[in-house]
């Protein structure tokens, strides 16, 4: 079929609705749906393959995430044995541990599928020390 037996039997009319629709202030754009099909069409293996890597990234990032948050509860339950065997803190040891329970705390309400039981009593100990010294005012 040449282009002058396609324009004159019904393809030229179809050519000119589809262009009149994209510029048409209505959001049908047939244009750019046709382009985006072919353009997936073509670039199959390489969207697999993204996805493929955005869930590898994803996976990554939620151990990353985890593994920060260990280390938070870490100097959570270390500084905790501290108060428990005795050992002084100055003020600014406190409100650095404090920023630390924040994050910690921020994760474990954002994650409900990370266990949280080891930290929760220790939190509690240091917040009600804190509480203590600052009415005692007894800070090293």
């Amino acid at each position: 079929m040449t282009l002058a037996q396609l324009l004159t039997s019904g393809g030229g009319v179809f050519l000119v609705l589809v262009t009149l629709i994209q510029i048409a202030p209505i959001k049908i754009n047939p244009w750019t749906a046709i382009a985006r099909a072919i353009g997936r069409a073509i670039n199959k293996d390489v969207l697999s393959k993204l996805d493929e890597t955005r869930k590898t990234l994803d996976e990554h990032i939620k151990t990353d995430d985890a593994r920060n948050a260990d280390l938070h509860r870490s100097r959570i339950l270390q500084f905790n044995n501290e108060l428990l065997r005795d050992i002084p803190h100055t003020r600014e040891d406190f409100i650095e541990i404090l920023a630390e329970i924040d994050f910690y705390e921020k994760y474990c309400d954002t994650h409900p599928d990370y266990e949280n039981n080891r930290a929760t009593h220790a939190v509690a100990h240091i917040k009600r020390v804190y509480d203590e010294r600052l009415i005692k005012h007894d800070f090293l």
